[in-house]
């Protein structure tokens, strides 16, 4: 492939004591995977060759200092920091969540100024991650306040997709977060990202009920009734093809959810249990609905297995894979809209 036609893949690295550093090399360690693309690793050179040695494997590392000297036939190492760092696998330290959110803020910088194309971030540890400086739950929420857009939680796979009302959002205040305003604003943003990440120019979206079985005509809640189903009429009367609600618990066993491009759940578990359970270890979290594309694995930093050498990556490689496509598909889409007689078959 044309070194300037590479899709430059920025890598934020994780929680150090985790497997996010496995995970990342054990995907790039086959050098073949350089012809589809350019690495960043947002992190430091010296550990990264630490990793490469701890767990046996043969990655060219190419240490960086300016985003400008990139080499397209290696692993690019951007030093974030060069003091060295104690690594203890499975591990709970607040120190070490201080170096993953250096090389998150250091890799959404570099997106910010498409210095990189795509962001792949590696699992982070929340507890550890929170200071002074750096207050959110997770990468969606800091991601929603640096780029421009409204964020979504999207869970996708090779046949499934599923993105939450609400993703973490205590239980006990789900009901009271879910307003007409929230709805609309998740289901335009999940219909724009299938058409302009996914390629489906009719979107069918299926959304699932807030209460079990729908609140049962209100003897279980009445938000179902009084603020969700309102609010899908009103989509279809758009003619949009949304439909629901549906009553979660019978809604993936049944095989409904096949006949949709996405499902829309109310809260995070209600969508993310039936997803890990029919996807776990293939899965993808994007974040939708943001100017910047950016994709992680469906996994934590698993501290069980930290440091074993026994991590699988393929989660990681789905992300990574899945970012090119989304911003190949979005670059289209662009290109597209900016000349609507090319998708006619105008020369």
């Amino acid at each position: 492939m044309d070194e300037q036609k590479k899709i430059i893949v920025g890598i934020s690295i994780g929680d150090l004591n985790g497997i996010g550093s496995e995970v990342v090399l054990k995907t790039l360690n086959d050098s073949r995977i350089l012809d589809f693309f350019t690495p960043v690793i947002f992190a430091s050179q010296k550990l990264m060759q630490h990793f490469n040695k701890t767990f046996e494997l043969d990655c060219s590392l190419h240490g960086i200092n300016s985003l400008n000297n990139l080499s397209h036939n290696k692993i690019n190492v951007f030093n974030v920091w060069n003091e060295s760092v104690s690594i203890n696998f499975g591990k709970e330290d607040p120190e070490i969540g201080t170096y993953a959110i250096k090389s998150l803020k250091s890799a959404v910088s570099a997106l910010k100024e498409k210095k990189i194309d795509v962001l792949v971030t590696a699992p982070i540890h929340k507890s550890n991650i929170q200071s002074k400086e750096f207050n959110f739950p997770g990468h969606t929420d800091f991601l929603n306040q640096e780029l421009e857009g409204n964020s979504l939680m999207l869970m996708i796979s090779k046949k499934l997709r599923v993105g939450l009302l609400t993703d973490h959002v205590a239980v006990k205040d789900i009901a009271n977060t879910i307003t007409k305003e929230l709805i609309e604003n998740k289901i335009n943003t999940i219909h724009k990202t299938l058409i302009q990440d996914f390629g489906i120019s009719k979107p069918k979206i299926a959304v699932l009920g807030i209460n079990p079985h729908n609140g049962d005509q209100g003897v279980i809640g009445n938000e179902d009734d009084t603020v969700l189903r309102p609010t899908l009429d009103a989509f279809r009367k758009k003619d949009m093809l949304v439909y629901g609600p549906y009553a979660a618990d019978s809604f993936f066993g049944s095989g409904n959810y096949e006949k949709f491009d996405a499902i829309i759940a109310s809260y995070h578990d209600q969508g993310l249990i039936p997803f890990k359970t029919l996807s776990f270890g293939l899965g993808v979290n994007f974040t939708a609905g943001l100017n910047g594309v950016r994709t992680s694995p469906d996994h934590g930093t698993a501290f069980d297995v930290a440091g074993k050498n026994i991590a699988s990556s393929e989660s990681f490689k789905e992300a990574l894979f899945s970012a090119i496509s989304i911003y190949k598909k979005r670059q289209e889409f662009m290109e597209l809209s900016k000349n609507p007689l090319k998708s006619r078959g105008a020369k």
